[in-house]
């Protein structure tokens, strides 16, 4: 009967020219670079085996080489190990196999060849691949962002991702509330700027990072929106220029902050193309609310609105 743990025997082991190490002879190792999981055990595990003649193939990468007919589809959803014999394990042959290479691991390896184990772990790893989609999201989450961020940024961050949520709530609330059409069509288009920029500054903060006050931050930003909206357009258009006019500030002292660091440039240079969007909100704003000069009520408004945006800064810096 052959092996289910077993996909092949009778092909050679090729040379996989991988990462700089050769597998003449050797256990080739197959895993998912792309899985944050995957990517978490195998870095243990070659540091357990930096001098171990054990080559390691990324099937992740498009330039991978793989074993002749094989389904990098099946690589990729199961871990495999090909011996030097040519055998193509997987699963739970598959880590014992590996486990013996390790030290400090072999007794775990003694214990899976004990009769009857290996396919008790067989039915736990194919319980743990159910969940494993769900887990790789919650991992993927603690990943770096896709940008450097200095660590002494990440409160700025957090209070950056907390301000484009209440924007993108401010545009929400005036278009829940007004009727007027060039309003809403000047809510609309800023809406769509804002949303790009929180969807921007998400992937640049992991969301373990990010404010544990979301739900308060939309509320305040739809208040923000929706009050001066029942007012009418040009008390909206006052409040948008207030509150853009706070961001710029804002955005120039994180700017500031790491210029003199070459590896936030990319950083840098993503919170300056945000400033610049911020800077044509408050101008235009500015244009169509007009010369003339807010009442006191206003007046009284747009204070609180740039008091509020700074205590909410505060606040957001710090959950």
């Amino acid at each position: 009967m052959p092996n289910p743990f077993v996909e092949s025997r009778s092909e050679p082991v090729r040379a996989a020219g991988i990462e700089g190490i050769s597998n003449d002879g050797a256990l080739t190792v197959y895993f998912d670079g792309g899985c944050p999981l995957c990517r978490r055990e195998v870095g243990l595990y070659r540091g357990l085996l930096a001098a171990s003649p054990v080559a390691w193939c990324d099937v992740s990468k498009p330039a991978a080489n793989l074993p002749a007919s094989s389904d990098s589809k099946l690589l990729l959803a199961r871990f495999h190990v090909r011996q030097a014999d040519g055998q193509l394990l997987s699963g739970a042959r598959a880590f014992i196999v590996l486990w013996a290479e390790l030290p400090g691991w072999r007794w775990l390896a003694r214990i899976g060849r004990v009769p009857g184990v290996a396919a008790l772990m067989e039915l736990a790893y194919r319980a743990f691949l159910r969940f494993r989609p769900a887990l790789q999201r919650v991992a993927g989450a603690f990943e770096p962002g896709a940008l450097f961020v200095p660590a002494e940024m990440v409160a700025d961050l957090r209070s950056d991702h907390a301000g484009e949520t209440g924007a993108v709530w401010i545009y929400r609330g005036v278009l829940a509330v007004s009727r007027d059409a060039g309003l809403r069509e000047f809510a609309r288009r800023h809406l769509d700027t804002e949303q790009h920029h929180l969807a921007q500054i998400g992937a640049v903060l992991p969301w373990p990072r990010r404010s544990r006050l979301l739900p308060l931050w939309r509320v305040a930003g739809f208040m923000t929106g929706a009050l001066p909206a029942l007012v009418g357009p040009r008390a909206v258009h006052a409040t948008i220029a207030a509150v853009e006019t706070f961001v710029d500030r804002h955005y120039q002292r994180q700017i500031d902050q790491i210029s003199a660091c070459p590896e936030a440039l990319p950083l840098r240079e993503l919170l300056q193309a945000c400033q610049a969007d911020e800077r044509g909100h408050r101008d235009e704003a500015l244009a169509a609310a007009g010369p003339a000069a807010p009442g006191r009520l206003q007046r009284a408004w747009l204070r609180a609105v740039a008091g509020g945006s700074a205590q909410a800064v505060r606040l957001a810096r710090l959950i």
